[in-house]
């Protein structure tokens, strides 16, 4: 009986050990924080989102609520990193909302992001970074905006054909008489 009361108090301590520790004590990436923001179902290291949309979601240079700012690859950043855009300020500045970027695991909403490229394409980007509590000091490489519509369609639809009708089989209409 004593075992029993033990087993029990055991996994009583456990389970609220378990309800006693915060959600926020995992790190949250930036990556399914994006996915879950805008709806677009792409995986893997964010530096790859840009590629894996391409004939999935419709990808450009302009700035639109929703869209996700996908940074390549660099020395200081790896594996990428994706944001989602919370509201466009002009053509040249947007508020970001996304994880992982200037505190681990933590999630930053309305954050400004301007475009320092000098085509004025979105491929140069400096963002806000909470530690120095103003824009980064240095910019960071961008491939674009990767939207949540599917891409247009770009090549017309074939027709469908229909098998012939076999000989032996009587048309329709001719099986109804009036």
């Amino acid at each position: 009986m004593l075992s029993v009361f033990r087993a029990f108090f055991a996994t009583l301590l456990l389970a609220s050990a378990a309800l006693a520790a915060p959600a926020a004590a995992r790190t949250l990436q930036c990556v399914p924080f994006a996915r879950e923001a805008s709806g677009i179902q792409l995986f893997g290291n964010a530096h790859s989102w840009w590629d894996q949309a391409e004939g999935r979601y419709d990808r450009g240079n302009e700035p639109r609520v929703g869209a996700v700012l996908a940074f390549a690859a660099s020395r200081s950043m790896p594996v990428g990193h994706v944001a989602m855009v919370s509201q466009v300020v002009g053509a040249r500045e947007v508020l970001l909302t996304h994880a992982n970027w200037s505190y681990r695991g933590g999630i930053e909403r309305n954050v400004r992001a301007i475009d320092v490229s000098p085509n004025n394409d979105w491929t140069d980007v400096r963002v806000w970074y909470g530690p120095i509590g103003g824009l980064g000091l240095r910019s960071n490489p961008a491939r674009g905006f990767i939207y949540a519509q599917a891409p247009a369609q770009t090549t017309p639809v074939q027709p469908v054909r229909i098998a012939a009708l076999d000989a032996r089989v009587t048309p329709v209409a001719a099986l109804t008489s009036f």
